[in-house]
């Protein structure tokens, strides 16, 4: 029994390391499915053998990033109807596609998938105000935002730079709300709210917008996108020649 699912059974757990941070694996039987749940451990001294063979299986196990000039990048994305375990096996990837980009937040239509779902993982030296205060110290990551939805922000305004796993090599400063509200639902199927601000609540917005097919270059000024404007066309170009 796997106190998350009820009526599921473990069938075996162990230690990984993913972005140089441990995780249990575990691997588990839920009615006639079979999935992977990977949750950060409490104990992130632990010692983990292989860590760089472990970063190669994990490259290869990767989901592929759609880039510019892919069109499910301008799709919205459709309402998730219900947790189910391959819901799980989705974020798992999604997870380890994100850490194997070096990213912080990943949308699922990045990975070519429709599903109303993005995941989060700001690293906590990220995670600081100008006063090197974090900002954000009582929110657990990574964080799985399943139907998402802002409530409320605040007015005042943050303006910084952004990438984004999509535009590989292209970043550029933009306007986001300095603190948000959020609704979404758990991998658990359970009803989440919290309040973000910074580079989380930067995130959060930026990961929202993908779910509604708008692209942090429709953010960007006027003049920074004629500076880009070399850029974007050679990676269109490059992107629809791979599809």
């Amino acid at each position: 029994m796997h106190s998350r699912y009820p009526h599921s059974e473990v069938q075996g757990e162990q230690v990984v390391c993913i972005k140089d941070q441990v995780f249990t694996e575990s691997c588990i039987k839920w009615g006639n499915s079979w999935f992977v749940e990977l949750s950060r451990c409490a104990f992130q001294s632990l010692e983990v053998d292989n860590t760089s063979e472990l970063h190669e299986n994990l490259a290869a196990m990767s989901l592929s990033i759609c880039t510019y000039g892919n069109p499910v990048l301008r799709e919205k994305a459709v309402e998730v109807m219900g947790v189910t375990p391959d819901l799980h096996e989705l974020v798992k990837e999604m997870l380890e596609t994100m850490y194997a980009e070096k990213g912080v937040g990943l949308a699922a239509e990045q990975v070519g998938r429709k599903e109303r779902l993005f995941i989060i993982d700001i690293p906590a030296e990220l995670d600081l105000d100008e006063n090197e205060v974090r900002e954000n110290p009582a929110i657990e990551m990574p964080i799985v935002f399943i139907n998402p939805k802002i409530t409320a922000h605040s007015e005042t305004i943050q303006t910084g730079p952004e990438g984004c796993l999509s535009f590989p090599g292209i970043y550029a400063n933009v306007e986001r709300w300095y603190e948000v509200d959020a609704e979404y639902i758990d991998l658990q199927g359970m009803p989440k709210t919290l309040h973000a601000k910074g580079l989380l609540a930067r995130a959060i917005q930026h990961e929202l917008d993908h779910l509604d097919g708008v692209l942090f270059v429709d953010r960007m000024s006027s003049v920074k996108k004629v500076t880009l404007k070399s850029k974007l066309k050679r990676l269109t170009k490059q992107t629809k020649k791979a599809l």
